[in-house]
């Protein structure tokens, strides 16, 4: 359905946001990780056709999508990283309003308006103003609006900022159900977000793809790999220079950490079963 050919994206002034990256997508849900400044936000507005890329092509239903980006963003809905409302529209006025630019008649508008707030939980607050609602509140909107048109593709970046633990957990849910027969793009730097959902995983970082595969092939491509140990707190930094720590838990006058490396790295080290959080750090790093 949609196609991001030898993308590249360079910056007036700037290294490359994107170098070379191509990226194809079928329905499903594919969960683009990297670290911040890995150059997914450049991508993602490259795919939704906000920006232009400065080589490559964007083809969508095999259509060129960046001279003729019409068919695209009829189809597209699109929550960026940076989502801005009208402070003094009440919920219900923004996502209306939306409604009409994106087409849909004022009786559908009304019916999908109500039905949206309800999935994000707003319908409570859909007759306040939007410049009393917090930033949790606001990324909501902003995942209503992105669904408003029933779209076919749906790109997300970083869509869970400021959602409390249930509302991330309702929001991976809903877009794994919509991703039975659409495309479903979703940027983050959390692993967590994607872990459970994604049927696909793509790495980024410096601008270039470094995975694209099954989460199951990512996790044990570093099988073997995985180590636990007692480390003082004195020594911590210590061991944080040598090798990558994926997470750490202090118990008692120890800290127990989580390492990354090709061999036992001290005699106390204990292999452990790999997850996907010690994968993506091991290919980002």
């Amino acid at each position: 359905m949609l196609e991001l050919i030898d993308i590249t994206k360079v910056y007036k002034g700037q290294k490359r946001a994107v170098d070379g990256l191509t990226l194809r997508l079928g329905p499903g849900l594919v969960g683009l990780l990297g670290p911040n400044g890995a150059g997914k936000s450049s991508l993602l507005r490259i795919a939704a056709t906000v920006t232009r890329p400065t080589r490559g092509q964007v083809r969508f239903d095999g259509a060129d999508a960046v001279t003729r980006p019409a068919p695209l963003r009829r189809a597209l809905g699109y929550l960026p990283q940076d989502f801005g409302v009208y402070p003094h529209l009440t919920g219900q006025e923004f996502l209306t309003y939306l409604a009409a630019v994106r087409g849909l008649s004022h009786r559908s508008a009304r019916a999908r308006v109500g039905e949206l707030l309800d999935l994000v939980n707003l319908a409570h607050a859909a007759k306040r103003p939007l410049g009393g609602y917090s930033g949790g509140m606001l990324r909501r909107v902003g995942i209503a609006q992105a669904l408003l048109a029933d779209p076919r593709v749906i790109v997300v970046d970083e869509p869970t900022a400021g959602l409390d633990p249930e509302e991330r957990v309702r929001f991976r849910n809903l877009l794994s159900d919509l991703s039975a027969d659409r495309s479903v793009l979703l940027s983050t730097h959390i692993v967590s977000d994607v872990e459970s959902v994604a049927t696909r995983i793509v790495v980024m970082a410096a601008g270039r793809i470094r995975f694209d595969g099954d989460p199951g092939d990512l996790v044990r491509s570093v099988a073997g790999h995985v180590w636990e140990l007692p480390v003082a707190p004195a020594d911590l930094p210590g061991v944080q220079q040598r090798m990558p720590v994926t997470r750490q838990i202090r118990t008692g006058g120890h800290v127990r950490v989580r390492v990354l490396a090709t061999q036992r790295p001290a005699p106390d080290a204990t292999p452990v079963a790999p997850d996907l959080s010690d994968a993506y750090l091991a290919v980002t790093r």
